[in-house]
């Protein structure tokens, strides 16, 4: 899409402030997301006239025709080094706007944050790992983040497939070929079948939405591939059953046994309020698939891989409580935002006192 003068005005103000989203509806002035909160950006009023010239006059003749069929529809655009990610809707006073500004630099897995178990995902060979969690949890970015690791580590070649591509890697010491969903491939699922045929060593594939990319997926998991994708769900555990779910009842024990071979890690993520207010702070769940977690979902035991989680006794499990109450005493973030995320208040106490004891 082209960005008119009005738009790249306002595209100005959310890089300047460091808004990750922008909300234009008719009669309201625009809103944006700071730190997870929505406040004003600007002071205009968008009237529907400005909203329905950026169909009109920023979308292709193509995007026109979908919004006609769709009432929705997505697009992009650059501003300079930026990229924003649109998507236009119909609603009841008209269209609206959504747009999310998406990173122009990789960020480290140190610097995001996360884990130093989270280095260790880079050192599978071939399988499945997911990142799972709301909209907005960071999940695009911790991916980019595994894949940049491997980019500098490692002599493979890459390919990611994603709606839209949101972080630009160059090639480092793998080789990347980046596709992205509408411009270069029809749909996830194909393009994983299409992967395979492309000598990978890892694909990343952006959201595993169907029964079909997630049979794509398995496939190419099973056959020595490193596959990386994320899911919707709550919690690594609910990422099992959230899998198991997509599939037929009749193939559902077959799919126990697959998965409990090529699934290596779930991480969990969500994004809070730090506890100064001027950011956000990543807590992460992470699943192994060690032995006793394999025979548990072997068996369609999911519930008791919570014990195993709480308990975190194999090497890079971390379970949320666990992970919360360390950023609670690292004072990243307050007890008041930490609590209503709390799966199992006991564990989240004993190890509050246990850091305390330290």
């Amino acid at each position: 899409m082209q960005l008119s003068s009005l738009l790249t005005e306002l595209l100005e103000i959310c890089i300047a402030d460091g808004f990750s989203d922008v909300h234009l509806t008719t009669g309201i002035q625009p809103l944006g997301r700071l730190h997870g909160k929505l406040q004003p950006l600007s002071d205009k009023l968008w009237g529907q006239h400005d909203l329905d010239n950026i169909v009109t006059d920023c979308l292709t003749e193509d995007e026109i025709s979908e919004m006609k069929v769709r009432f929705s529809v997505d697009s992009s655009a650059s501003l300079r080094r930026h990229r924003f990610r649109f998507n236009i809707y119909k609603e009841r006073n008209g269209y609206a706007v959504a747009i999310r500004r998406l990173e122009s630099l990789n960020r480290t897995i140190d610097e995001l944050g996360l884990p130093e178990h989270v280095y260790e995902l880079t050192k599978f060979h071939s399988g499945l790992i997911l990142f799972t969690g709301p909209t907005g949890s960071g999940k695009s970015t911790s991916m980019a983040a595994l894949i940049d690791e491997i980019n500098r580590m490692k002599a493979y070649h890459i390919i990611t497939v994603e709606d839209p591509i949101e972080y630009l890697h160059e090639n480092k010491k793998s080789l990347i070929h980046q596709r992205e969903l509408g411009v270069d491939v029809v749909d996830f699922s194909s393009s994983l079948r299409e992967a395979l045929r492309e000598d990978p060593d890892v694909i990343l594939v952006g959201e595993m939405r169907d029964l079909a990319t997630m049979r794509a997926a398995v496939t190419a998991a099973e056959t020595g591939h490193l596959v990386i994708s994320t899911l919707h769900c709550a919690d690594t555990v609910g990422a099992l059953d959230r899998i198991l779910g997509m599939y037929p009842a009749d193939e559902q024990d077959s799919l126990r046994r697959q998965l409990s071979m090529v699934l290596k890690a779930v991480v969990t993520q969500t994004l809070l309020p730090t506890l100064d207010e001027d950011g956000r702070c990543v807590i992460i769940e992470m699943l192994v698939n060690s032995a006793p977690v394999r025979n548990l979902i072997r068996n369609g035991q999911f519930r008791q891989i919570y014990s195993l989680l709480e308990i975190g006794s194999e090497p890079g499990m971390i379970s949320m409580d666990s992970h919360l109450a360390g950023r609670v005493h690292a004072r990243k973030i307050s007890l008041e935002v930490a609590l209503p995320y709390v799966r199992n208040p006991q564990l989240f106490r004993d190890k509050m006192k246990y850091l305390a004891g330290k």
